[in-house]
């Protein structure tokens, strides 16, 4: 009886070939035994999920084709086909329908085709989770910024205000600014803001450059520790936009230009955080409010029993 099944795809030109394990790889296969002689060549593939399928079409000649995947991320992998410079011969459903699918063709130089076929939407994959969204609609911030390197930290300050206008935080009013002399002082700072209860999240903000002595990693460590440490204990998520790097220049770029903003991103960091920690907090409530529903209930027949057993008791 069957106890493996080897699936082989017939690629029709050698140069094919090598392109197809150039892809495969950018793709995320893991290569495997291979050989090459006189007669062609093979090379196995380990995928992390294969399944068996028969297929039979009728009358659709624009459905063939030599190679079929499916992929978890068709976006990221016509990027990596067009990078290639392979032939893109149909693309369906590129434009966000209404099934997130996302499907289309690759014709290599031989003239071997390559279908690609995957959902946009995790939700359709079966990878779904509790995520907290982004918007921070009546929801307060704290912010301790380092006056330490004050050239760098205000402008990661005018990314993380940005950001946190843009997911709808009320201006001014949303969020408290704490600044404190340098970078070893934000942890300290920050617990105080989280131990208040009455901020949904804390960001740290702040800039360390290496220097010719071992200060610089002291002190990174130190506040790494403690922002986390006072994430932990108090509840509160903590967003880290602390930079640590080894030159201005590194700096400069993570401030706003090539690198992108990363108080900016701290930002966003908060208000995702400070809206999973309601939605699980929601779930917990949601649980215990079912708990307490049957503890209700066995309290109320513990009751009942034990007046009817008084009712029964001799001389009563």
């Amino acid at each position: 009886m069957i106890q493996r099944i080897s699936l082989h795809s017939l690629v029709k030109d050698r140069r094919d070939f090598d392109l197809l394990v150039r892809l495969f790889e950018k793709l995320g296969l893991r290569r495997e035994a291979g050989a090459e002689g006189r007669d062609g060549c093979f090379q196995e593939f380990l995928p992390s999920f294969t399944n068996f399928e028969l297929i039979h079409y009728k009358q659709h000649e624009g459905e063939r084709f030599d190679v079929g995947l499916t992929i978890s991320d068709p976006d990221s992998a016509y990027e990596i086909a067009k990078g290639m410079g392979l032939q893109v011969l149909e693309i369906k459903g590129r434009r966000a329908p209404s099934d997130g699918l996302r499907c289309f063709r690759v014709q290599l130089p031989g003239g071997t085709e390559v279908r690609l076929v995957g959902f946009r939407d995790a939700l359709l994959n079966g990878l779904t989770g509790i995520a907290g969204g982004l918007s921070g609609e009546g929801k307060r911030f704290g912010i301790v910024v380092s006056r330490f390197n004050s050239f760098i930290t205000e402008r990661l300050l005018s990314g993380a205000v940005d950001g946190l206008l843009r997911c709808g935080v009320e201006p001014f009013h949303g969020w408290t600014i704490v600044r404190v002399p340098g970078a070893f002082e934000i942890p300290s700072a920050a617990r105080s803001l989280a131990e208040t209860k009455i901020y949904n999240a804390v960001l740290c903000i702040g800039c360390l450059l290496r220097g010719d002595t071992a200060h610089y990693d002291v002190i990174v460590n130190e506040v790494t520790r403690g922002i986390g440490q006072s994430a932990q204990e108090t509840g509160i998520p903590h967003a880290f936009g602390v930079l640590t790097c080894d030159t201005l220049e590194q700096a400069i770029d993570r401030a706003g230009l090539k690198m992108g903003n990363k108080g900016f991103e701290a930002a966003l960091a908060a208000v995702e955080m400070a809206n999973l920690k309601v939605t699980i907090g929601a779930g917990k409530g949601r649980a215990k409010s079912s708990g307490n529903r049957v503890s209700g209930k066995a309290a109320a027949k513990k009751r009942l029993t034990r007046k009817n057993s008084t009712r029964t008791r001799p001389g009563k």
